[in-house]
């Protein structure tokens, strides 16, 4: 099951993650908000989000990432895309499609910077660990960020999934948030605390109860 791993936009897994000091150089407190896009960043559609003209992100979406990273927190979306397993289109696509997204946000507020975007290109049926309600898009986001923040030598990072990762840190002041069950499953597989949000309200429905 832990073979079928997260992915990166046009890098591999495990490739140098280089973030953005936060606004004003505040310190990492080393918690990590993990976002869901669609219905959480960006409205969602029952037929996908196709190309970057189908992206509309949602209400104060941008103002709500900054906000979080004003108090020390780091973003990483973390989000289901079958479409990509599927043959309905590329990685490529889905890469061009994240650059929208981050460019819109930050259109909404310049402090919203995106620290790190996964996805799992898997359709349900493959059952892998990398797919919501499975955590392991969340386990490679907080080993990737902690590495980053770290200074190490990318050539030491060696991720672990599941039972194979022990000692892990704690997520007591981490937050995941998405709009669907699944992902609330994923947050509680991973140990840490799950909001659910209205999709067409996204990260503004809770953002207070975050902070």
């Amino acid at each position: 099951m832990y073979q079928l791993l997260p992915c990166r936009d046009r890098v591999a897994l495990n490739a140098p993650l280089f973030v953005q000091p936060l606004p004003k150089s505040i310190p990492w407190t080393g918690s990590i908000a993990y976002l869901d896009r669609d219905g959480v960043l960006n409205k969602g559609s029952s037929n996908y989000i196709n190309s970057p003209s189908e992206l509309e992100i949602l209400p104060d979406a941008g103002k709500c990432i900054a906000k979080l990273r004003k108090s020390g927190m780091r973003i990483a979306v973390v989000t289901n895309q079958s479409p990509v397993g599927r043959g309905l289109w590329d990685s490529e696509n889905l890469a061009k499609i994240h650059e929208a997204l981050q460019e819109m946000l930050l259109l909404d507020d310049p402090d919203a910077t995106i620290d790190l975007i996964l996805h799992s290109p898997y359709p349900p049926f493959y059952d892998a660990w990398a797919r919501k309600p499975q955590p392991g898009m969340l386990e490679a986001a907080r080993q990737l960020l902690d590495h980053a923040e770290s200074g190490e030598d990318w050539s030491k990072l060696d991720l672990r999934f599941g039972s194979e990762w022990l000692n892990r840190p704690s997520e007591e002041s981490s937050v995941m948030v998405g709009d669907r069950m699944s992902d609330m499953e994923a947050a509680r597989s991973f140990n840490v605390n799950g909001l659910l949000c209205p999709p067409d309200v996204g990260l503004s429905g809770v953002i207070d109860q975050i902070l």
